[in-house]
């Protein structure tokens, strides 16, 4: 089992950067893949990237390809995404996951998921 909780989102301005963090609990923190997704009012909760258990591989959608960088801290029990040049698109609430396995790209493939933390960004 995981407890995850999401930090760091908040108003930032159109072409800013925001770091987020996402603290996992659990012994086997380590073993599992996180991703992070985001969801905009009215929108579907989408992935937005994700890391492999050993943080050599990573996955991002094309919008963010670039702009976005996850990087995690197993030693920390950590994940973060960095995002800079942010666009008011970016605007969303931000989730962190973790399952155990491999890298995957939707909602239900994920087993565990944080309360999410607001990024707002101003045009």
């Amino acid at each position: 089992q995981v407890q995850l909780v999401e930090s760091g989102g908040r108003l930032v301005q159109s072409g800013g950067s925001l770091r987020l963090s996402c603290a996992a609990s659990g012994r086997t923190y380590s073993t599992y893949a996180m991703g992070w997704f985001r969801q905009a009012p009215g929108g579907e909760r989408v992935l937005v990237g994700a890391i492999s258990l050993s943080g050599y591989s990573t996955y991002y959608t094309d919008s963010v390809k670039g702009r976005f960088t996850i990087s995690r801290d197993n030693a920390k029990n950590t994940v973060y995404l960095q995002m800079s040049s942010l666009r008011p698109e970016d605007a969303a609430v931000y989730y962190c996951a973790a399952r155990v396995g491999r890298i995957a790209t939707t909602v239900s493939e994920y087993d565990y998921w944080g309360q999410g933390t607001q990024v707002t960004v101003s045009s």
